[in-house]
């Protein structure tokens, strides 16, 4: 039997990866993976055993804004009821001694209530998806989240800062390479400037991939277009290298020179950590993507002009702001196994 399992919520691959990254540094601690789609995928590329369970509503997106939000959130109010019921299983046949949830929030409902340890990992405390008379609704949902994550024996946040209560801020939570860039940039042919494309698991940033195909037609270049589209996306353009589903992101970020990608935390993180400028746009209406790219300076209206903004990152340098967060969240994880 396990000593833990990682409920990954597959809404997003920023949660596998993160998750992937803490789970490398508990390698003598037997773990098992619940997930769903493609955030299963690259946690099983990845060397891990996972149950590939959760199937999540999809986000509704048009031209890069978010479509009916409200409609969305009942969805996922299904969908945390069909968690619950998989989740009670999964810990009736595993008995793990802790389980760890990162945003998998039906999963620390059961396990509280069978009396397992939980520790949560999560970049947000409450939504905002809603506006109106959604709004109300989602604040109940807030509340019953606020409850859970209060119940916690541990709430990693991986964001810097100070801890109080049960909530400890460990810094960023990013993989990993024993590669240097020169050596990735080998790896991936990497043999002029290159910038690459990035936008998660789903086809949720197509309007990204449009966008940037239609400027690169039309700046003066000398660099090399990657798109990295994912599991959904399906894009054959002659002269466009397309790397589809790659388990390795955070390596293609070390080695590029420009990376323009929706606003996910995890892929901001990991351009930080290896120092590849960035040019980060939100999905409009999705609150947490326009606040993380809010702070970096950009908005969703950034993508009318993404051609002025490729010509003034394309030169810029390298800066690398390492982070240890999934040490210290490893850390934390082993003082409950102990």
């Amino acid at each position: 039997m396990p000593d833990l399992v990682f409920f990954s919520s597959p809404i997003g691959l920023g949660h596998a990866t993160r998750d992937i990254a803490i789970s490398q540094n508990l390698d003598k601690m037997s773990k098992r993976f619940v997930s769903g789609g493609a955030a299963s995928t690259i946690i099983s590329q990845n060397g891990f055993n996972v149950d590939n369970l959760y199937s999540p509503p999809i986000f509704q997106v048009e031209n890069g804004k978010l479509q009916r939000p409200l409609k969305w959130l009942f969805k996922y109010y299904t969908y945390y009821k069909e968690c619950k019921t998989i989740s009670s299983q999964i810990l009736q046949t595993y008995h793990p001694r802790l389980v760890v949830s990162d945003e998998d929030f039906a999963s620390l409902v059961v396990a509280q209530e069978m009396g397992i340890k939980t520790i949560l990992v999560t970049d947000i405390l409450k939504t905002n998806f809603a506006k109106g008379i959604g709004s109300i609704i989602e604040r109940q949902m807030n509340k019953s989240m606020k409850n859970i994550i209060e119940k916690c024996d541990l709430v990693i946040l991986p964001e810097n800062g100070k801890s109080e209560d049960n909530l400890v801020r460990v810094g960023p939570i990013v993989r990993n390479t024993s590669q240097s860039r020169e050596e990735l940039r080998k790896k991936f042919a990497f043999h002029k400037k290159t910038i690459v494309v990035s936008i998660g698991g789903t086809d949720a940033g197509r309007f990204l991939i449009e966008k940037i195909l239609e400027t690169y037609s039309e700046i003066n270049h000398d660099f090399d277009l990657v798109i990295v589209s994912g599991p959904s996306f399906k894009m054959n353009r002659k002269n466009i290298r397309n790397l589809g589903f790659v388990n390795n992101l955070h390596e293609v970020i070390f080695a590029a020179d420009l990376l323009i990608s929706l606003a996910g935390k995890s892929t901001i993180d990991e351009s930080k950590h290896y120092g590849t400028p960035g040019i980060f746009i939100p999905i409009k209406g999705h609150f947490e993507q326009e606040e993380n790219a809010r702070e970096l300076g950009y908005t969703y209206d950034d993508i009318f002009h993404i051609d002025k903004l490729i010509q003034e990152k394309i030169d810029e340098k390298p800066n690398p702001q390492p982070f240890d967060g999934a040490k210290k969240a490893s850390d934390l994880i082993k003082n409950f196994l102990v």
